[in-house]
């Protein structure tokens, strides 16, 4: 499993990103090459770009196999030695005096066979372009007198690729980019409204919402720089050229953050756990360890991975944003806090069945409801329904639009999710905010004593919320 598997906002995000770099790697090879060949064969190129530009060389993102070539250097090597092997057996661009051939190109990313004079030659689109759909077709024009096209602007011989582009795709990601900005703007604001509700009442003063405190400040600070991240980095191939320190300490950011999300709800979870299971525990003790795990346990964490991944020169470009091995040392702990949140969550339902059972006079039915509804109260709390999204369709797959938008909503709306259940519908926090409206609204608010009859509902810090 990869980390983007697991750490699925990573996926449609990064690849727009990485669909608007522009490299040189292919120009650097052609310098190489023609300085070590001194081939005439080897052509120059020109490309417009989605924008209307015209680039001098091949541009794009290069996707290759690192088990087979160590650089996109490497790559386009074995590729322009591949195609030009066959020089020496094919046919002379003369035959009679009256059929003209262009000569075998290779133009940084095709290789382009001997075209007959006054045809248009046809390849398959490189599928190692990100951003390219190899299912399409690139044109490249050969003129009456036995010579390739050249763009009147760069002055180059030029492939026509402008119809690989998958534009359709490429709006695609831009719409699921807008979704996940609107979506975390959206949690953002509702996660600072809740964390000002948590800080505004006495009677919201326990281990449970403590625990939910720190959750809702991780999030609200995981969305902010999201957001920070898509409208400076993402937005911006320049940045991702530049590979400044600033988005590489982003990057660690919002790594960090995304691991303190997890291990929080791992704590709201091993809390009930605790709650139910083991009866008598300190409320300091139980913070300290929360603490520990979901604040500084992530940093030692992301620590290491940053470490380690900076003595990899090919993971440390474009502000980190490609996939690298080195997450494998993020992987393995958030899947760890997944299952063993899957196991708190199968436990307290488990327990939520047994006591109810025993104390309600239709215990089956009414287990059943509470049961189901602890469920869907931990769901997003936990964070399961990540555990769902690596199922992913396969690329061109009808589905995968409706998944690309479903997963954006579902991410980015986390935080709106959980400041609905846990704040605003939140029994104490209903109560608390009905007292202090009905001092200055009193008409338009009723007292909860007046409506419980001077029941006042109990705050403690073993409240389970069902």
């Amino acid at each position: 499993m990869k980390l983007r598997q697991v750490f699925p906002r990573f996926r449609g995000r990064v690849s727009l990103a990485k669909m608007m770099v522009r490299e040189d790697a292919t120009e650097l090879v052609r310098v190489d090459l023609a300085k070590a060949n001194g081939s005439a064969y080897f052509g120059q190129t020109g490309m417009i770009d989605a924008g209307g530009r015209v680039g001098d060389g091949q541009d794009g993102q290069i996707q290759f196999d690192r088990l087979e070539f160590e650089s996109p250097e490497d790559l386009m090597r074995h590729l322009y030695y591949t195609c030009m092997r066959s020089n020496t057996s094919e046919p002379p661009w003369t035959t009679d005096g009256s059929t003209v051939f262009c000569p075998r190109r290779f133009d940084g990313w095709s290789c382009w066979e001997p075209t007959l004079a006054g045809t248009v030659a046809e390849n398959w689109c490189p599928k190692f372009v990100l951003g390219f759909d190899p299912r399409r077709l690139a044109y490249r024009t050969c003129h009456e007198n036995g010579s390739w096209f050249v763009h009147p602007h760069s002055g180059r011989e030029w492939s026509n690729y402008t119809n690989c582009i998958d534009t359709e795709d490429m709006q695609l990601r831009r719409l699921v980019n807008d979704i996940y900005i609107g979506g975390y703007t959206v949690s953002f604001l509702t996660l600072i409204i809740s964390l000002c509700i948590f800080h505004s009442f006495r009677t919201l003063k326990c281990t449970r919402i403590r625990i939910h405190i720190h959750l809702f400040t991780s999030l609200a600070l995981s969305c902010l720089f999201w957001i920070v991240w898509y409208k400076f980095v993402v937005e911006d191939p320049d940045v991702l050229n530049a590979n400044t320190g600033w988005c590489v300490g982003l990057h660690i950011l919002l790594h960090y953050l995304m691991l303190v999300n997890y291990f929080w709800m791992f704590c709201e979870g091993l809390h009930l756990h605790l709650v139910l299971v083991i009866v008598f525990i300190k409320d300091i003790v139980a913070m300290r360890w929360f603490v520990t795990i979901g604040w500084i346990l992530p940093m030692v964490l992301v620590s290491l991975y940053a470490l380690v991944r900076n003595t990899q020169p090919l993971d440390t470009e474009h502000c980190w944003m490609n996939e690298s091995h080195a997450m494998w040392l993020l992987t393995i702990p958030v899947c760890f806090s997944l299952v063993a949140s899957l196991v708190f969550l199968i436990n307290v339902v488990r327990v939520l069945l047994t006591k109810l059972s025993s104390t309600s006079p239709h215990p089956a039915p009414l287990g059943l409801r509470k049961a189901t509804r602890a469920t869907l109260i931990l769901i997003p709390l936990f964070g399961l329904q990540h555990i769902l999204l690596p199922f992913r369709p396969e690329k061109g797959c009808s589905l995968e639009r409706y998944y690309q938008i479903g997963a954006a909503l579902l991410i980015s709306l986390q935080g709106l999710c959980v400041s609905c259940l846990f704040c605003f519908a939140n029994h104490d926090v209903i109560f608390a905010v009905q007292c202090y409206l009905s001092r200055f609204f009193p008409d338009l608010v009723t007292h909860p004593f007046l409506e419980s009859n001077g029941g006042q509902p109990a705050t403690q810090s073993r409240d389970v919320v069902v």
